[in-house]
């Protein structure tokens, strides 16, 4: 398709718009965090590097910080296995009912998280605690793998159509057994793909607060609710401004690592 001059400046135009509005806030976290005013105010007359310190220092955040790396963790191990075995499932066999299999599969990422978070906080507080399974941390990771899930499961899955079988089946005829023909044959073909789902598993986990809301015990905070919970202080703001801002540039290498192995799957086709 063809566009003129003019279509292609407004195109470019709309497009900076966009990209302005998106990324023109996150610049505007990370300058606050060396703002060395609690109010935010801007334009920046003065800069500081203490909140930064303030920030390092804080054991609020620490334990934040360590119990959202524990749950995501978690999330992206369940999420590496269950997701891999269906898509296996699904792309290697047929059998009844496989389409809806696939949808609910897939449901959980598309459904609003608060719906989500309410299902899972009745079945813990209703069905799960009296068995004397209550709300914990079970409950956070359990809730971040249901969505999770459906990150590995679609690289895999759009993955695995692409491999070639035929190596798989050169290699049993060779005498390789089920286990050695997928350790040296097949889990090379998808571990790209595996691995960059597996990182935005990680971060959708580490991010995520309205699942975690209904399903974390009282005292239990993530990161993002660490963050929710101090936005409304006026002594924390600046501290976190400097939280948001390192998760601004963190968040940065899963993506980063995510598109390079995808490309690099795309490139090898």
């Amino acid at each position: 398709m063809q566009f003129s001059a003019g279509s292609r400046s407004a195109l470019r135009a709309v497009a900076g718009l966009v990209m302005a509005a998106v990324y023109l806030p996150l610049l505007l976290v990370i300058l606050n965090s060396f703002n060395a005013t609690t109010s935010g105010s801007f334009p920046i007359t003065d800069f500081t590097t203490r909140w930064w310190t303030a920030a390092w220092n804080n054991e609020g955040a620490r334990e934040a910080i360590a119990t959202s790396v524990r749950v995501a963790a978690a999330a992206t191990l369940i999420s590496l296995v269950l997701g891999t075995l269906v898509a296996f499932a699904l792309s290697r066999y047929s059998f009844f009912g496989k389409s809806t299999v696939n949808l609910l599969v897939v449901l959980p990422i598309a459904l609003p998280g608060i719906v989500t978070g309410v299902a899972l906080s009745n079945t813990f507080k209703t069905v799960l605690d009296p068995l004397g399974i209550g709300l914990g941390m079970f409950s956070i990771i359990v809730g971040h793998a249901t969505f999770c899930i459906v990150m590995v499961f679609n690289n895999v899955q759009a993955r695995l159509p692409r491999m070639n079988r035929n190596l798989e089946e050169a290699a049993m005829d060779m005498g390789a057994t089920s286990w050695q023909t997928f350790w040296q044959v097949t889990f090379p073909g998808f571990r790209s793909a595996l691995v960059a789902g597996g990182l935005l598993a990680f971060a959708l986990s580490f991010d995520e607060i309205v699942v975690t809301t209904f399903t974390a015990p009282p005292g239990t905070e993530t990161l993002p609710i660490w963050i929710f919970n101090n936005m409304a202080r006026p002594n924390q703001a600046p501290v976190v401004n400097v939280i948001a801002a390192v998760l601004i540039l963190v968040s940065m290498i899963p993506v980063y690592l995510s598109q390079r192995l995808t490309g690099d799957d795309r490139r090898g086709d």
